[in-house]
């Protein structure tokens, strides 16, 4: 009985320092942003106006999320390969922290994507080299990855972690690799990843655009709002201050989301989890997107 009571109480201290462990864990993932504001860049010329060099002054943007290219499946689908790469007419300020942000559609999943990653993180310092950009820390890898490319993504991320994270020796704490998250995405497993931007945005069916805008609607968001304090990464929100036009049957059709739409959905996120107020990104910056929308209406947005 002596050795029964050893053999239970050796259990519940290995169960304990296990539970420990996981809540250890739990904590340094979930560990809150550096408070602070961002936008995306998402055209295919890093170039700035006086506008959008005012609005990065004035909304204190410390971060910018630069689309540097995408990767897509060649024509003949056997490869990977980049497409749409910026170029550099402009710099940004010295006080704002550039994030090379690349684009992958899905389909570059479907398959093992042999090599890809460490060709991904040779052409991001390539491109930083080049062009003079330096102190560069960060990269952020965008993808609409599905249960059925979830593993293989997940295994490009580690790759990706680890050829970035190898060529910053002595500071791997400061070298840090993000990804994108979709709401519908909030259900899986979290991306081996320092933290993700969570994308509220393209929430509708753009086929339902009569009923419901695609861009944004409360009504898309709410089923998701129960997940938010249950993921276990430490996240960023990003939302949307875009125009998307087509054409539908011939008819020239907008969609953008009124201002009362967004604080709505952030005053929503924000109660459910008060850390998604800390790191705050607009979707893209744009004279035309400036203009769209009230100085109250930023200054909201990026509240904190």
């Amino acid at each position: 009985m002596r050795g029964e009571g050893f053999v239970i109480g050796l259990c519940m201290l290995v169960g304990l320092l296990m539970a420990t462990a996981c809540q250890e864990e739990a904590s340094r993932k979930r560990e809150p942003l550096e408070i602070g504001n961002a936008v995306y860049y998402w055209r295919t010329d890093l170039r700035l106006d006086s506008a959008e060099r005012a609005f990065l002054a004035q909304y204190n943007i410390k971060k910018v999320y630069c689309r540097y290219f995408d990767v897509v499946m060649s024509d003949d689908g056997t490869e990977p390969r980049p497409n749409a790469t910026i170029t550099f007419s402009d710099a940004l300020p010295d006080s704002i922290e550039i994030i090379p942000t690349i684009y992958i559609t899905e389909d570059c999943m479907h398959k093992e994507p042999k090599g890809l990653a460490e060709k991904l993180v040779k052409r991001i310092r390539q491109m930083n080299e080049t062009n003079d950009i330096k102190n560069v820390q960060e990269i952020q890898i965008d993808c609409d990855y599905t249960s059925k490319s979830r593993k293989r993504y997940y295994r490009f991320l580690e790759e990706v972690g680890k050829y970035w994270k190898e060529g910053h020796p002595g500071d791997s704490g400061e070298s840090r690799i993000s990804t994108t998250i979709r709401l519908h995405q909030l259900s899986m497993e979290a991306p081996p990843v320092d933290y993700g931007a969570l994308m509220i945005y393209n929430t509708g069916d753009p086929r339902k655009w009569q009923e419901r805008n695609p861009i944004l609607d409360y009504r898309d968001v709410y089923p998701y709002l129960k997940r938010l304090n249950k993921y276990p990464l430490p996240l960023a929100s990003a939302y949307p201050v875009f125009i998307w036009v087509r054409d539908i049957q011939g008819v020239r059709v907008e969609h953008f989301v009124e201002a009362e739409e967004i604080l709505k959905v952030k005053k929503a996120m924000e109660e459910e989890r008060n850390d998604l107020s800390r790191s705050i990104i607009t979707y893209h910056l744009d004279e035309d997107n400036i203009n769209r929308y009230k100085p109250e209406t930023y200054e909201e947005i990026y509240h904190h």
